[in-house]
């Protein structure tokens, strides 16, 4: 399955929920491939907590080195040996693959998807969809290239045939939902970008759902709640108008993955959420419960039906 998170605009948590869906896929007993084509800023490394490529790989044997056929072979990296975080180390043998390919520390974004380009991108998801059960595409913000360059190579005889899935990510804001709506709505989002490149416009539709991230909690005493009854009533009121909002520009609830909710440690440190962070109380149960239940959804059939 190939898996393609991207978001309208940055600060989404896109990146962060990516690699933590990654991670959970893994710890149950998934082999999943993380491919950073955040081609501005490829910082997967840091989020798995691997010193060497916390901003990417600085020997131009990354994604943007094989993309340019300036060389033959990514740099593929093993999460589980190659993380500073011990946990990470120590998953056990119940937990899949998880590894990390890295952009090129250093790379900036594509200017164009040229074909030579497009065709490398082809043959790498490819064999990674060969390998791994799930391989997961971290995008660029926006209607970037990186975008244009997975549908034209989606769009290529030899990957027609596989699944893919398109995830969206927003937060919980009304500038968010309607940037959200309009990156797979508007003018040159990915429906029109995707027909231009050859993709069925309903079919790619029925491909996305979105994911909301860091929705705060407006009941008092609830885990990352609010306090004071007059203010969890407006917050109230106004969740209930972004779910209006929502379903009015198609990003409702039969289009929806899931959510994460607002997580403490996240706003401070992007970093993988771990059980034993629950254990220790530093993070919230809750958020943990989410990113496992994002990831059932994410294989679960029932979750792609037509809507």
């Amino acid at each position: 399955m190939l898996v393609f998170s991207t978001s309208d605009k940055g600060g989404t948590g896109r990146s962060v929920t990516s690699c933590n869906l990654a991670y959970r896929l893994c710890v149950s007993g998934r082999n999943v491939a993380y491919v950073d084509f955040d081609f501005g800023s490829p910082t997967a490394g840091a989020l798995f907590e691997i010193s060497a490529v916390e901003r990417g790989t600085a020997h131009q044997d990354g994604l943007h080195s094989y993309l340019l056929g300036e060389t033959g072979v990514a740099t593929r990296i093993d999460v589980r040996t190659a993380s500073d975080r011990p946990a990470l180390r120590r998953l056990g043998p119940r937990a899949g693959k998880l590894v990390l390919y890295p952009g090129d520390e250093g790379g900036a974004e594509f200017l164009t998807a040229e074909n030579a380009v497009v065709t490398r991108c082809a043959e790498l998801l490819l064999a990674l969809e060969q390998e791994f059960k799930v391989v997961l595409v971290d995008l660029s913000a926006g209607r970037s290239v990186a975008l244009e360059l997975v549908l034209k190579a989606t769009a290529m005889p030899q990957l027609r045939s596989f699944t893919a899935r398109w995830l969206i990510f927003h937060r919980w804001t009304r500038q968010h939902i309607l940037a959200a709506s309009g990156l797979v709505h508007g003018p040159h989002g990915l429906t029109q970008a995707g027909k231009e490149c050859g993709h069925d416009p309903l079919e790619l539709l029925e491909s996305v759902r979105y994911v909301r991230t860091a929705v705060p909690n407006p009941t008092p005493a609830a885990p990352g709640g609010v306090g004071r009854p007059a203010q969890a009533a407006w917050l109230m009121e106004q969740n209930a108008a972004l779910k209006r909002l929502a379903s009015a520009n198609q990003l409702g609830a039969s289009s929806l993955l899931g959510e994460t909710p607002m997580e403490p440690v996240l706003q401070w440190r992007e970093q993988v959420i771990m059980d034993m962070d629950v254990d220790a109380k530093i993070a919230n149960p809750a958020t943990t419960a989410a990113y496992t239940e994002l990831a059932r959804r994410l294989l679960d059939a029932a979750t792609w039906e037509r809507f």
